[in-house]
């Protein structure tokens, strides 16, 4: 599609929406874990892109990231706008109208929507894992990947296999001990998680995860609003029996250093990792924002705090109850999804689907524009039990954004 062609579809659908653009779902598989069936979408078409994919697992939200999955289309994690019979990604739509899309700031800064956000649902946990530090990715002209989890309730109404996650390493941990987990590679299981200590988790709260830090994700569905990467390398060489190809621990990592145990060892950030403090620096629970029983809706943070003494990404959890509006005016663009029930969202009508097929339109997602976020959107519940939606910004968006520690003081 052409530069032009794309500017001129975007214009139409940024003006009849009013700043509202209605996305598509963008499916994702990953052929190294096994989907958890939670997604909405129907059981048969699990591995509608072929079983040598895997299975899809991962539904991607206002993303103008494409997925690095071998194999992939050059589109696949890119989210398209649908208007009329149009289909146009939003990451060309940024492109052609940038300032008026995500903000002069952030316009200027990144030239692109930098950051984006996911459900990911797995039978069982995903390896033991980082994600390469900005400064390390650049190595490979790629982009860092801090990351934030929120589990919603509407979708964890099952745990599965594993509703627990591994983070970091066990204080007095060296690196001596993560050295030889790597030299035992081809043996087996190589431990790793021997070194760690596991979190139960529960519906409703969540964690921020910076870079360099090792965590094994467990089988609770999770909304993970993160910077706009998809860079990562596997630690642990087996999970629940299958095998994790040595391939997947250095896909992010300079070809030279693809062998060499003190390297992969020296990307982990040890201070974070080894952490005695690991929940209190990094767990989160929700905090209200606005609203109250009597307004008829509450606007709660469930992404919130700094990485690194940045902020980068926040995400927020509006509850509309039924019968009640709520106008929200918010410092930036987001990509939002709704979870439960349905409404609109200004002029657009939204609701959450209880099946989908692959490759159908559904009328649940939808990107904001700064612009019109900036002016306020108003939600009103239409149905008959609370509509609930979550949304995502970028970096920079708030000046009031809470720390992480905050909900104790709230």
């Amino acid at each position: 599609m052409s530069k032009d062609n794309a500017a001129a579809l975007a214009r139409a659908a940024l003006d009849a929406g009013e700043g509202i653009l209605r996305l598509a779902p963008a499916w994702v598989p990953r052929s190294f874990l096994m989907p958890g069936g939670r997604l909405k979408l129907d059981r048969q078409d699990l591995y509608a892109l072929g079983a040598h994919r895997g299975g899809i697992d991962e539904r991607w939200f206002a993303s103008t990231t494409a997925a690095a999955n071998e194999g992939a289309p050059p589109d696949e994690g890119l989210s398209y706008v649908v208007h009329e019979k149009n289909r146009f990604t939003l990451k060309d739509a940024i492109a052609a109208h940038g300032p008026e899309m995500i903000g002069e700031t952030l316009w200027n800064t990144y030239k692109r929507w930098p950051v984006y956000s996911k459900f990911f649902d797995n039978l069982g946990p995903i390896p033991h894992h980082m994600h390469q530090s900005q400064e390390q990715a650049a190595k490979l002209g790629l982009e860092g990947k801090p990351e934030s989890y929120y589990f919603p309730p509407q979708l964890n109404w099952t745990g599965n296999n594993f509703p627990y996650t591994f983070f970091g390493l066990e204080p007095g941990t060296t690196k001596a001990d993560v050295r030889k987990c790597l030299e035992r590679w081809d043996q087996g299981d190589n431990g790793i998680l021997d070194l760690s200590k596991a979190a139960r988790l529960k519906p409703g709260t969540g964690w921020l995860v910076p870079p360099c830090v090792l965590h094994a994700p467990g089988s609770l569905v999770t909304y993970e609003p993160q910077w706009g990467s998809d860079v990562f390398g596997m630690y642990q060489s087996m999970v629940e029996g299958r095998r994790v190809p040595w391939d997947l621990l250095v896909k992010d990592v300079p070809k030279e250093h693809h062998h060499d145990l003190d390297y992969l060892v020296e990307q982990l950030d040890w201070e974070k990792n080894i952490d005695p403090e690991f929940k209190k620096n990094n767990y989160l629970e929700p905090i209200v924002r606005t609203g109250g029983a009597e307004a008829g809706y509450f606007d709660r943070w469930i992404v919130y705090g700094r990485v690194n003494g940045k902020q980068l990404f926040s995400a927020c959890e509006l509850t509309v109850m039924p019968g009640r509006s709520a106008t929200i005016k918010d410092p930036g663009a987001y990509g939002l999804i709704v979870v439960q029930g349905s409404g609109t969202i200004g002029k657009v009508t939204v609701d959450s689907p209880n099946f989908i097929r692959f490759g159908e339109m559904t009328a649940d997602e939808v990107f904001v524009a700064a612009r019109r976020a900036v002016e306020g959107v108003t939600f009103t519940n239409t149905g008959s039990e609370p509509f609930v939606s979550l949304r995502y910004f970028g970096p920079d968006a708030h000046a009031d954004l809470p720390n992480v520690g905050d909900h104790m003081k709230a």
